[in-house]
């Protein structure tokens, strides 16, 4: 007898006894998953449906006046909270031409005229730099040109860089707008532990941090339009459980080419969806790491920056989710780029938000959505093929697979 018929033999004998049962269980398995995330993208289809059709926005749920100047004058910029921003950015050699005018719109914008807020706070604008070519030159020109009482914010400059020649470059730029009179902060630390979340906990040691109540976030390639806080604040202002105030990314260079277009439509989903349903039903979502604004309180209240992991904006919003504080999206709150351990004391949540929280954000997008595309998909499937006992229903292999793309496709119909 050869090698082939003795594998042929041998298939025969475990086929049957062995082969047989565990397929057929992993195809029970994966027809169970795909049930339960075919009912969570329903959900999430019936739940933006309802939110369009009744115009379900934020400043309705929330409350939310916008800033005047009427309100009272007495108090002028003191009226303002003192807000930190943060932009990190680390070794993006890319240069930046599509936002020229980015630069040029942030710089006229250099003094909110609004002059009334009822509470009294500081507002610093963080960047944390590492070897930017031009893109710092957008990112610092556009959170210095934010449209605020030029005494209630401080931009602060984490710069991480590796480069000598470009840490001497983006200095000069801080030093530039620091004539300019914005109130810019140069940081530098001894080592890069920790990377983004190291440089982010260091920066919040400062002394002149203490004054500061909230902390807007911007990555090194995002650019806040000047009324970015003008239009978040007020969320913070008259709702003291709000902790995070999240905007949404907008790609410039979207229609570039097909990998830029895929990448869109991949968070299109992510942002006009999963987001918005989670902020609408006063869910959780997951901070999305820049173009959010953060209370300052809420964020030292979860711990703060923990540098013991790489998905440091996702650590952060599940340990504030579960202390009990709220979340917004605001989806017309657009930010431009380029598309390129949680056992925690939960005696503030409700046991509905825990399930929430593990179930529909862990279990089934993290875990079961990753599962059925790689096991099912590519491994459960094709085995069948050579083991013709085993039979897949039509529904499991074509139509739910089907319905689930095209609600996925539903934030991006272009």
């Amino acid at each position: 007898m050869d090698a082939a018929e003795q594998i042929a033999v041998m298939w025969q004998q475990v086929r049957v006894p062995v082969i047989v049962p565990l397929l057929r269980a992993s195809v029970a398995v994966c027809l169970a998953m795909c049930v339960i995330l075919f009912v969570e993208k329903v959900y999430m289809a019936v739940v933006i449906t309802a939110v369009r059709l009744l115009g379900r926005r934020p400043e309705r749920q929330w409350r939310w006046e916008p800033m005047r100047e009427d309100d009272d004058p007495e108090l002028g910029s003191a009226a303002y909270p003192m807000v930190l921003v943060q932009i990190p950015m680390y070794n993006e050699r890319e240069v930046r031409t599509e936002l020229s005018c980015t630069l040029s719109l942030a710089a006229a914008a250099m003094q909110c005229n609004d002059k009334s807020v009822t509470r009294r706070s500081l507002v610093t604008p963080y960047l944390i730099c590492a070897a930017e070519l031009q893109v710092y030159q957008l990112s610092i020109g556009a959170a210095c040109g934010l449209s605020w009482p030029s005494d209630r914010i401080v931009i602060q400059v984490l710069d991480d860089s590796t480069d000598p020649v470009i840490k001497e470059m983006v200095q000069m730029e801080c030093q530039r707008w620091a004539r300019k009179g914005v109130n810019i902060k140069y940081e530098i630390r001894d080592n890069r532990r920790g990377y983004k979340a190291g440089a982010l906990k260091e920066g919040m040691k400062h002394g002149y941090v203490r004054d500061c109540d909230f902390v807007a976030i911007f990555d090194a390639d995002f650019q806040p339009e000047p009324n970015f806080l003008c239009r978040a604040m007020p969320f913070f202002i008259h709702n003291p459980e709000i902790a995070l105030v999240q905007g949404r990314w907008r790609f410039v260079n979207a229609d570039e080419c097909l990998m830029t277009r895929m990448q869109e439509m991949s968070l299109d989903y992510h942002f006009k969806v999963e987001q918005e349903v989670g902020s609408s039903a006063y869910a959780f979502f997951g901070f999305n790491g820049t173009a959010g604004v953060w209370r300052i309180s809420a964020l030292n209240e979860a711990g703060g920056w923990k540098d013991r992991t790489t998905v440091e904006d996702m650590d952060l919003a599940v340990r504030a989710s579960l202390k009990g504080w709220k979340f917004v999206y605001l989806g017309d709150l657009m930010v431009e780029s380029v598309a390129n351990k949680l056992l925690v004391l939960m005696q503030k949540v409700t046991l509905r938000k825990r399930i929430y929280v593990i179930y529909n954000f862990f279990f089934v997008r993290k875990i079961i959505g990753h599962i059925l595309t790689s096991v099912f998909y590519c491994f459960v499937i094709p085995a069948t093929v050579f083991v013709p006992e085993i039979e897949i229903p039509r529904w499991g292999y074509v139509y739910i697979p089907t319905i689930i793309t095209l609600l996925n496709a539903v934030g991006t119909p272009r």
